[in-house]
């Protein structure tokens, strides 16, 4: 920590450990995002969404010339990834906290806090804490973003480079973020639908009383807004809301239901928005077919993690590190989908053509590795090695090879005798 680098100080941050920092009664580094997630069905798909994205493992890895996975990356990145992104995230709740960020806003910054050195002096550096930060203002080579400082318990603007910090677009951002986008429109039709809920749920009577008199004049005017007070002080003071009116007088109650086209509105744009993002009810419901699930997560899932992937593989890691095909991916689980009716199956085929080991797959199945070298090696049990199958008919025959011997010097002395019977 000799040359040790806090976004917040520009400095060695190891003194800040003396100061306890302000208290909270609610959690200070949870987001609060905007209003527009109080409507149901929005919440639900960037929820979803954000959810099904964080639980895909993000790795620092090595690949070999051909591009292909080769190896994990014993990195800092990798530490960040899978095991802690700051003091009070885990590297899952850290990209959680960033896709739903992203999908909420269009835009999100991945702002590195703690760093070995300055990265303003070099493109080598390890990353020991990252954040997510909003983003405040633009400039040519910086952003300034808000940011929880772990070290004061306060959400903190600090202006950052852009070629140190990852900053993350919605892919679908025309769809959701843009002022007259689907998801906007939908959220303002919900917003006018709720108000005109609250409206007809006020508890009003809406009833028109007819008096036995006619209301030109302002005399007469005075005498029924008099009339209509009697009767609300009535209806208020009574125990049980009863009120009595006069004999030629007549109430007409209007509390019945206006007809409008919100919902069907609503209803419209919440199919088009699932379209467009490759969305099904039975996702969200839990009944979708794995081809449906496989379509969601190309249509839906890949885009975001692409995005954030190559954006934290241009920014965290240096043109050095990339020549060394060192690259900064997302693998998905290919058995994430596959029910225990077919885990058999699908193992035996992967075993039988050399793509898994016993042992890789008994840890798909959560069974402990068996400690013996046939478990961990790719190797279809169904056909024998030819060192077996040499040690088999070595067992079962021992006098075998010195039939063979036998045999061979007998067809040698045959060959000779051959030979000279042509030369005579």
């Amino acid at each position: 920590m000799k040359n040790a680098w806090n976004a917040f100080t520009s400095r060695d941050p190891t003194y800040f450990r003396k100061f306890p920092g302000y208290g909270s009664f609610d959690r200070p580094d949870r987001r609060r995002f905007s209003i527009t997630n109080d409507s149901s069905i929005i919440e639900m798909v960037k929820n979803r969404i954000a959810v099904d994205a964080s639980q895909i493992d993000i790795k620092h890895i090595r690949t070999d010339e051909e591009g292909n996975y080769k190896e994990d990356m014993d990195s800092t990145l990798n530490e960040i990834f899978r095991v802690s992104a700051n003091i009070d995230q885990t590297g899952r709740a850290f990209f959680l906290d960033l896709i739903y960020s992203l999908l909420d806003e269009g835009k999100v910054a991945a702002v590195p806090i703690d760093t070995d050195i300055d990265p303003y002096e070099t493109e080598s550096y390890k990353v020991y804490s990252m954040r997510v930060g909003r983003i405040i203002t633009w400039y040519p080579y910086h952003v300034l973003v808000e940011v929880y400082n772990e070290r004061t318990g306060q959400r903190q603007q600090i202006k950052v480079p852009k070629e140190t910090t990852a900053i993350i677009e919605n892919p679908f951002y025309s769809i959701m973020n843009a002022p007259n986008s689907t998801l906007q429109r939908l959220v303002r039709t919900l917003r006018n639908l709720d108000v005109l809920n609250d409206q007809n749920s006020s508890g009003k009577m809406d009833l028109i009383i007819q008096l036995p008199y006619s209301l030109q004049s302002p005399l007469k005017q005075q005498q029924a807004e008099s009339r209509r007070k009697q009767i609300e002080a009535q209806l208020v003071d009574s125990r049980y809301g009863i009120a009595y009116i006069d004999a030629a007088e007549k109430i007409t109650q209007l509390n019945r239901p206006i007809e409008n086209n919100l919902w069907k509105e609503a209803s419209d744009l919440t199919a088009m928005l699932y379209n467009e993002l490759g969305l099904t009810q039975t996702v969200f419901d839990g009944t979708a077919n794995e081809q449906t699930m496989n379509n969601y997560y190309i249509r839906t899932i890949y885009p975001i993690l692409t995005a954030i992937t190559e954006e934290m593989e241009r920014k965290f890691l240096s043109k050095t590190a990339r020549s060394q095909k060192q690259k900064i991916t997302y693998i998905r689980d290919p058995f994430m989908f596959v029910g225990m009716n077919d885990m058999a199956t699908v193992g035996q085929t992967f075993i039988q053509n050399e793509v898994m080991s016993s042992n890789e797959v008994r840890g798909k199945i959560g069974l402990p590795p068996r400690d013996t070298a046939r478990a961990n090696e790719l190797l279809n049990k169904n056909i024998n090695k030819v060192e077996d199958t040499q040690q088999l008919t070595e067992q079962e025959n021992p006098d075998s090879e010195t039939e063979t011997v036998e045999t061979s010097e007998t067809d040698k002395n045959f060959q000779n005798e051959l030979e000279e019977t042509k030369d005579g």
